[in-house]
Formats: C-alpha cells, sequence, structure tokens
C-alpha cells in the first residue's frame, strides 16, 4: 500500500500544465540569438491573438543561428502556464525587413532618478520622489499582454516579492511601482482592478499600479530603457524592472523576463 501511495504521489509531482498550441506565421523582424529569443510580425493567431509584432522564445536551437530579419517563417506557438515559445520552426522567404525592437540604454548606475508624475490606482497624483525613505522597485506592464512569460510572470515575480518582504522593518522593507505603458486603455480604475488580482486594496499603499498621460509614461520609460510601440490592441516592448534605493538613486537594472524574485529579494536581507 506504501508503494502504491508513494507512486501515486510521484506521479502527481510530475504533471505538467496542459499546453495550448495555436499556428503562427510571419515575418521575422529582429533575431538574438543570445536571448534566444525572435521577434516576429504575425499574422492573426485566431483565438488567441491579433495581428502584431511580438518577441517570442525559440524553442528550435538550430534555428536561432539562421534566422534573420525579412524571412517569412511558420511555427506553432505554445503557451504552457506561465511559459510560451515557438517551435517547429519552417522559414519560406526572405523579404525586407522592417521596424526592429530596439532597447533604450537605459540609465546609469547610481544616478538619481528624476520626480517623475504619475496617477494611481485611486485616479490621485504621485511623484517618485514622495517614495523616498524606502526602496522602491519599479516595473512597466500593460494588462492586456497576452503571452504568460512577459508581463503576467512580471507581476507574478512582483507578488511573491511582496509576500515575502512584508515581514522586514521600514527602512529595508520596499515599496513596489507597476506602471502601465498603456494609459488609453490603462485607466486608474482599470489598474485598480489589475491590482486587486494580486494585493487587497488596504496594501496599495506599499504597492502602487500607475498610469499616466502617454508623454508622462514616454517620458519614465525612455528614462529606464523601456523600448515600445503600439499594434493593434497590443505592445511590442521590452521588459525592464529597476531598484531605486531610498536616497532615490537607482542601485539595480533586471531587463528581460530571466530575473527571479529571489535575485531581488537578496537585495534587502
Amino acid at each position: 500500500m506504501l508503494t502504491v501511495f508513494a507512486g501515486i504521489l510521484l506521479a502527481a509531482g510530475c504533471r505538467t500544465e496542459p499546453a495550448e498550441r495555436y499556428a503562427l506565421k510571419g515575418r521575422v523582424v529582429a533575431s538574438d540569438p543570445s536571448a534566444g529569443r525572435v521577434t516576429v510580425a504575425h499574422e492573426p493567431i485566431p483565438g488567441f491573438m491579433d495581428a502584431m509584432t511580438m518577441p517570442f522564445r525559440v524553442r528550435d536551437e538550430w534555428a536561432l543561428e539562421v534566422l534573420s530579419p525579412g524571412q517569412e517563417i511558420e511555427a506553432t506557438l505554445v503557451v504552457a502556464g506561465e511559459r510560451s515559445w515557438i517551435e517547429g520552426i519552417r522559414i519560406s522567404e526572405t523579404k525586407s525587413s522592417g521596424d526592429t525592437l530596439v532597447t533604450g540604454p537605459g540609465p546609469r548606475i547610481g544616478a538619481e532618478v528624476p520626480d517623475f508624475g504619475l496617477l494611481d490606482q485611486d485616479g490621485r497624483r504621485i511623484g517618485l520622489a514622495g517614495y523616498r525613505g524606502r526602496p522602491l522597485l519599479v516595473t512597466f506592464i500593460y494588462t492586456r499582454c497576452p503571452l504568460p512569460d512577459y508581463c503576467p510572470r512580471t507581476s507574478g515575480h512582483f507578488h511573491r516579492i511582496h509576500r515575502q518582504v512584508a515581514a522586514l522593518p521600514d527602512g529595508r522593507r520596499p515599496r513596489l511601482l507597476t506602471v502601465s505603458f498603456d494609459p488609453e486603455y490603462d485607466t486608474p480604475e482599470v489598474m485598480k482592478r489589475y491590482g486587486r488580482r494580486y494585493v487587497r486594496p488596504e496594501a496599495f499603499g506599499e504597492w502602487i499600479f500607475a498610469t499616466g498621460s502617454p508623454e508622462e509614461i514616454r517620458e519614465i520609460a525612455d528614462w529606464f530603457g523601456l523600448s515600445y510601440w503600439k499594434e493593434s490592441d497590443q505592445f511590442v516592448h521590452s521588459l525592464v524592472t529597476a531598484l531605486v534605493g531610498p536616497d532615490g538613486r537607482l542601485v539595480r537594472v533586471y531587463a528581460g523576463n530571466e530575473w527571479t524574485p529571489e535575485e531581488v529579494l537578496a537585495e534587502f536581507r
């Protein structure tokens, strides 16, 4: 009986989340072999995503060596829980390339962060200088982001950090700031609904969900080195998370989506 029970536990522990698969067809805009990603301007994906340009993780290692801007490809988009990737890539032809996602140079470590003005989830004006005295962890998302390993992963990481730092003393406990770069859709009301997925309303003082005018968002995004542009109802964007010290100076930048909550939490222990 014990053997059978142990086998059941082992089988349960080995379960993986079911994967959904979609046919993807489009043109390569940019390739980043070192990061294992390719950016594709793809056609509509029925049942999942409108036509847009989006970076995808590539599962086929051989493809990373040959993919280049302008190539027309077909592939399978796999979405499995918090992960997504493309596989089964087929290259059909090459055309002239179009826009390329270029990540901004980003700020210098130790630079003083300007007092950017934003709107919080309650529609109140806030400025970054008002959060000095404690560390501030800043990231950028948009609430309609469809790929689980982009904005949803970032928010999930922030949720874990928020829970882990709750017991730290004030001077070491960071505030969290999530800024949307889709201000036309992500109004304060939308940001409040989004925030409630992760925290109770009374915790919004510790984790702020902010938006602002398009000009305000562009200014803060450019300073932190975030690149983004809109296509249809979605965005092509890079990923940037930054740690600001209690003195308002930049401590560290976490680019992309490979960083972990544990890396950030180590800064406060």
